[in-house]
């Protein structure tokens, strides 16, 4: 595991660990509800729900067992996509939030994949994992791309005042969404893609998810959508390394 994909998987485990204390302190009424792609559990199942994020993110952070956590983390985002989100997708074909949502955690559960599979060994069961998890990324990211161009006026709105031309940042982003998604799948330069990608998060958590969460701090949607960005940063990394390393291999 090169130095950027260990960095990325530090801070993917941060933002699980930060996704439990959301539902942590939301249990104790001491914090703003989980916003999506989450639901507001209260009372026990939200304590058993943070607990189980908390320890999660904490044995994929510090290395503890994170093999057995990414596997678990991994297969119940999986099955929430396909318990949850596939039959709203249905219900609602043109409502973006169930796209948005269930896309976001389906790529979280392919980090979680690599994760589990790049801390055993690089061998072909690991190539087929791999080959699995780039492609349900890259299946994310085409669609949040479309969704920039569908909804581009209204991504524009969320830019920081003080970065010019909006409407432009929102379709350079949906391009270099599907340019990452094509490199990843491809695996045609996909480390760079990948790393890049992970930047490009990283970088819309401090100028674009802090502020927002700093001028709402009760927003709970808020405090999630600054978790995703990070987790999704931390995973792009995480991918990064795994395909620099695949491609060692193939050598």
């Amino acid at each position: 595991m090169d130095g950027l994909s260990r960095v990325g998987r530090i801070l993917f485990g941060i933002a699980i660990v930060l996704f439990g204390l959301q539902y942590l302190f939301h249990a104790q009424a001491a914090g703003p509800a989980p916003g999506p792609p989450w639901t507001a559990e209260t009372g026990v199942p939200a304590w058993l729900i943070g607990v189980a994020f908390v320890a999660a993110g904490v044995c994929i952070a510090a290395r503890l067992w994170a093999r057995l956590a990414a596997a678990l983390l991994a297969a119940a985002l999986l099955l929430r996509v396909l318990l949850v989100y596939v039959p709203r997708l249905f219900e609602h074909v043109r409502d973006p939030g169930p796209w948005t949502s269930g896309f976001e955690l389906l790529a979280l559960s392919a980090v979680a994949l690599v994760v589990a599979g790049e801390l055993e060994s690089l061998d072909s069961r690991l190539w087929e994992g791999l080959i699995m998890a780039r492609l349900l990324y890259a299946a994310a990211l085409v669609v949040f791309g479309v969704q920039h161009f569908l909804y581009a006026k209204f991504i524009a709105t969320l830019i920081p005042a003080w970065i010019p031309d909006h409407l432009f940042w929102a379709y350079f982003v949906g391009v270099a969404f599907f340019a990452a998604a094509l490199g990843i799948a491809m695996n045609m330069q996909g480390h760079l893609a990948a790393a890049l990608l992970g930047l490009m998060f990283l970088v819309w958590v401090a100028v674009l998810h802090v502020p927002r969460v700093v001028a709402a701090a009760h927003n709970g949607n808020e405090w999630t959508s600054a978790f995703v960005a990070l987790a999704m940063g931390g995973g792009a990394w995480v991918l990064a390394g795994a395909l620099q390393g695949s491609a060692r291999e193939a050598r």
